[in-house]
């Protein structure tokens, strides 16, 4: 009898420790099939995968949703007076602001290059046109002020659209040899014309010596087109400026070499407007040394 009982409590006892290493064999394989599970899903993006906002690289946002910057992409209302410093994109391809400069002209030969820069916050003419400049709209679309005393060479040949007179725009003029207002501290008034295709003509005249122009000009919701080309012949240089959502100014450089009865032709034109409301090409001032 007591072996009996012996033998029994010896099998419960195998059967218990059995029990207890399949159990813990049981528990092993679910960990590492979480383990294993948990190493499949795919990891979190990194910082530098995701655009601002948390928004991932290479996703744009929705047409008419606010952007980073708070604008929703599309040209709204503007007001002339207004320079962002980042801009949203065209909304077309936009052609390059300047054509490369050409190589070097031999002594006695025609030259000409085009460039373009930000306009300077003040620009004075008596000290940038040694040789001549124009003012205009000082007083309305019609006005001029020039140089007095000055050599004459710049000439105004019209363009089509109608001149107005503007006194806002971002950039001053000021000069202290003019006529028929002697000087100006700062002025801020210039003209403007509205529609693609209008714009203005100017001529500066050869005198046989390399001479340096400078044309202060601007736009407004619009594309302007610089063109300038010797009545001598020769190809064109061309440069562009372009804002499709407020105003922007620049200061175009062109040099020449001219004789003497030739002349540098400029026509300063809107080649795209952006708005229906007047997207137009101004001109503050022209000045030659």
């Amino acid at each position: 009898m007591t072996a009996g009982v012996t033998r029994s409590v010896s099998r419960r006892a195998r059967r218990r420790r059995r029990w207890a290493v399949e159990g813990a064999a049981v528990l092993v394989c679910l960990v590492v099939l979480i383990s294993y599970l948990s190493t499949r899903s795919g990891p979190e993006p990194d910082d530098d995968q995701a655009g601002p906002g948390g928004v991932p690289a290479g996703v744009a946002h929705s047409p008419g949703l606010p952007a980073a910057d708070g604008r929703t992409g599309e040209a709204g209302p503007a007001t002339p007076g207004l320079r962002p410093r980042q801009r949203p994109p065209s909304p077309d391809p936009t052609p390059p602001a300047s054509e490369p400069a050409p190589p070097p002209a031999r002594p006695g030969s025609t030259a000409l290059s085009l460039s373009r820069a930000e306009m300077p916050a003040s620009v004075d003419l008596t000290a940038v046109g040694t040789r001549d400049w124009v003012h205009f709209g000082e007083r309305d679309g019609r006005s001029t002020i020039r140089k007095r005393s000055g050599s004459g060479e710049i000439i105004d040949g019209g363009g089509a659209g109608r001149r107005v007179g503007w006194d806002g725009n971002q950039e001053y003029v000021r000069w202290s040899d003019g006529t028929p207002e002697r000087s100006a501290n700062g002025t801020s008034n210039g003209v403007y014309t509205c529609g693609a295709g209008n714009g203005f003509s100017l001529a500066i005249a050869g005198s046989g010596a390399p001479r340096t122009v400078q044309v202060y000009a601007g736009i407004w919701m619009a594309r302007g087109r610089l063109e300038a080309r010797l009545s001598t012949g020769g190809p064109a240089r061309v440069a562009r400026l372009e804002d499709p959502y407020t105003s922007q100014s620049a200061q175009f450089t062109i040099r020449f070499t001219l004789p003497k009865g030739a002349r540098l032709l400029l026509n300063w034109t809107v080649e795209k407007v952006f708005t229906p409301h007047c997207g137009n090409v101004g001109l503050q001032a022209v000045t030659v040394r």
